[in-house]
């Protein structure tokens, strides 16, 4: 079974004959010619995984060719192997989007190199992902029975997420084992909540909250960074600080979403990665307006009851976030 039709482009092809056998022995089938004209007519009568192109041809050029064969096959990698270190000529290159840009001499491994990474990146990607997550699936799972903080349940979830994508992108079959995974550590999770929940509202003081996770992060009992401390703990001190401070807030955006656009955002802002808990109802009315007032529901039920909106109530329930964050300036 062939691993892949290659062409390649040059004029001193001969002379890169040991390459060529080198690959062939690979199992790849690799069409050679001396010139670009040529390389066009082998693209019209067939398609190929990837084409190699040298710059300084008789004829048409390297990056004249790469014009021409991107127009008969726009998806078919082209990668430059030339002589050329001339910056102008890379930047032609990489603006024509080729895959890759190579300068002779180059060894065998180079090539191979650039072959497994533009033919068969999804199942090499998809082989070493799978077998990542299958090394990690024990650990994770003693993880998850063994864990009782929540800095301990925050870095389980990050790694489930990390191999939902993961294998997400990989095309992967195992998202069904993970899926199993995901709700073990769901139930985990929801036991954590139930036998700490009451604790931390008990111990409400956030000043006294703020500096004890400080000091014991793994103490089950310490209640974490919740809702009503965003503004204390985060925004107020980068404002004291003289920071210029954006406070974007979006319902039920998962950590999955967020590392989705902190990919997009990344070269754009210098990031720095925290969670906090929400409190408990998760709705708009609870755990959004307890971020904007610093306050549990009831409190500002009773201190603010003008601000506040009962469930059965038809008026819109993140209606009065402005003046809410008045009552902690």
């Amino acid at each position: 079974m062939s691993n892949g039709f290659i062409l390649w482009a040059d004029d001193e092809i001969e002379l890169l004959k040991g390459h060529v056998i080198f690959l062939e022995k690979k199992g790849y089938n690799v069409t050679t010619v001396s010139n670009g004209a040529d390389a066009i007519d082998e693209c019209r009568k067939r398609t190929f995984d990837l084409v190699m192109l040298d710059e300084m041809m008789p004829g048409l050029t390297g990056l004249e060719t790469l014009q021409k064969v991107k127009e008969i096959q726009p998806q078919t990698p082209v990668v430059m192997v030339t002589k050329s270190e001339e910056e102008d000529i890379m930047e032609q290159a990489i603006g024509s989007k080729i895959a890759d840009y190579l300068i002779k001499p180059v060894n065998p491994s180079q090539i191979l190199l650039t072959l497994k990474k533009n033919i068969h990146r999804r199942e090499i990607v998809t082989e070493v992902t799978q077998s990542g997550y299958q090394q990690e699936y024990q650990q994770l799972s003693m993880q998850i029975a063994a864990c009782n903080t929540y800095q301990g349940w925050k870095d389980i979830y990050k790694r489930l997420v990390h191999w939902e994508v993961e294998l997400s992108s990989a095309n992967s079959d195992m998202a069904g084992m993970l899926q199993m995974q995901k709700d073990e550590a769901d139930n985990g999770f929801a036991r954590y909540i139930r036998n700490n929940y009451m604790k931390w509202m008990e111990t409400f003081d956030v000043k006294n909250a703020a500096v004890a996770r400080n000091q014991h992060q793994d103490n089950a009992d310490i209640r974490p960074t919740m809702s009503t401390d965003i503004f204390k703990e985060k925004v107020f001190p980068a404002i004291s600080s003289g920071e210029k401070v954006f406070l974007i807030v979006i319902d039920n955006f998962r950590w999955d979403q967020w590392r989705t656009l902190a990919q997009e955002i990344g070269d754009q802002f210098d990031i720095e990665e925290d969670m906090y808990m929400s409190i408990l109802p998760t709705a708009t009315q609870y755990a959004r307006n307890a971020i904007f007032s610093g306050l549990m529901p009831n409190k500002i039920a009773s201190m603010f009851p003008e601000l506040w909106v009962d469930e059965d109530e038809e008026e819109g329930k993140n209606l009065n976030e402005e003046p809410l964050i008045r009552t902690q300036i």
